[in-house]
């Protein structure tokens, strides 16, 4: 009997061992499962809190204008917009000596002063401008700048027609920012197109090869006869002035002269029936990384080499240089050797367009600019007093 009792006790100890060890074995399964369901958790919760971080991001941006995010205006926004404006496009039909063309342009003040482009009236014999109601009234050219592709008319009109638009900022413009465009395509009246700024700072050849700086550029259709007409902001003011169309190369895309052209140039085009844009007298091009070792310049040496200096020109007087000796770089015969812009007023001037547009956002003639200039290897500053641009 003693034996049996000692077996017995034997028995359950091991099963009493062989449940615990089970057990124990269990709990470390369960802990490490606990265990990668923390780091799960914790994974999700670190995504989690970098999604709602870029949700508030773009929320921010939305509210800010600081996005291309904004969504596109609605129908009733758009037809809101139209009628509000509407009324103040007019189309201009001009008689040549080779026959006639049309164009459009909107009021500017309340004595009937109308906004277009220059190439729609110039050379032209006779203006006749249309109304929205069908008026048709005789229009005088009051000033004209072939450079920047601007023009003033005036009319006499009953005042019930004459409903001006305001002058917007085109320098607060974003890209990405909704925009119309109404003007006459193919002479029918008072189109509505509309899109988005597609970018800003663009530059266009206009007179001489003189390029148009700050020009908007926006998917919104623009045809013959748009020229001349507003692009509006949703505000409903003007931001900038149709002034050119797509080739057969870049279909869908339009362009602007910016508002803040208008607006620099608009007394003197009033008063003076001109605008004198400065003059430096100078043909440059880009400092390229080729042009940097044809010149053995400074490594990273950003700016305009001066190819050629007019003579009796600003720069010429100033005693700039223009270049030595011809070679090819990227490609192209160079005259190298000349002058480096590299700032002007203290400002870095990267390119030969960040120059041009310094100069006829800030400067007029007779004006002093302080030109930073790398000549043999060395850092140098001239003054230029600044000129007025050939008529063309």
């Amino acid at each position: 009997m003693p034996l049996l009792i000692a077996i017995l006790i034997v028995a359950n100890v091991g099963v009493v061992a062989y449940n615990t060890i089970s057990t124990n074995e269990q709990m470390r399964g369960i802990r490490k499962q606990a265990d990668t369901l923390t780091l799960s958790v914790e994974s999700l919760n670190t995504e989690l809190t970098k999604v709602n971080a870029e949700i508030a991001s773009l929320r921010d941006a939305v509210n800010n204008g600081n996005g291309t995010t904004t969504p596109p205006p609605s129908d009733s926004l758009l037809i809101d917009l139209y009628n509000k404006t509407r009324d103040s496009v007019v189309m201009i039909v001009v008689t040549l000596s080779t026959g006639a063309a049309e164009g459009s342009g909107f009021i500017y003040d309340s004595t009937g002063r109308i906004i277009t482009n220059n190439h729609v009236v110039e050379d032209a014999t006779s203006i006749d401008v249309t109304f929205i109601d069908g008026t048709i009234v005789k229009a005088t050219l009051v000033g004209r700048d072939p450079y920047s592709d601007l023009a003033v008319i005036d009319v006499d009109a009953p005042a019930s027609l004459i409903k001006p638009l305001k002058l917007g900022k085109s320098s607060l413009l974003k890209v990405g920012e909704s925009v119309i465009a109404i003007g006459n395509p193919y002479g029918l009246a008072n189109t509505l197109t509309s899109g988005i700024v597609s970018a800003v700072g663009r530059q266009m050849d206009s007179t001489g090869n003189y390029p148009i700086v700050d020009v908007i550029q926006t998917d919104a259709a623009i045809n013959p006869g748009n020229s001349g007409g507003p692009l509006l902001n949703l505000d409903g003011e003007v931001v900038g002035i149709t002034t050119a169309i797509p080739t057969e190369t870049s279909r869908g895309i339009g362009f602007a002269v910016p508002s803040d052209t208008i607006s620099r140039e608009l007394p003197s085009l009033i008063t003076k029936g001109t605008y004198d844009h400065p003059y430096l007298g100078i043909q440059g091009r880009d400092v390229t990384p080729g042009v940097v070792d044809s010149m053995n310049l400074p490594a990273g040496t950003h700016g305009t080499l001066i190819i050629e200096v007019t003579s009796n020109g600003p720069a010429a007087e100033a005693g700039m240089r223009g270049g030595t000796r011809t070679e090819t770089v990227d490609g192209v015969s160079t005259k190298l050797g000349g002058d480096v812009i590299t700032s002007a007023d203290g400002a870095q001037m990267k390119t030969f367009y960040d120059l041009i547009v310094y100069i006829q956002r800030n400067k007029i003639p007779g004006a002093k600019i302080t030109l930073g200039i790398i000549r043999d290897g060395g850092p140098k500053d001239i003054v230029v007093t600044l000129g007025t641009r050939p008529k063309p």
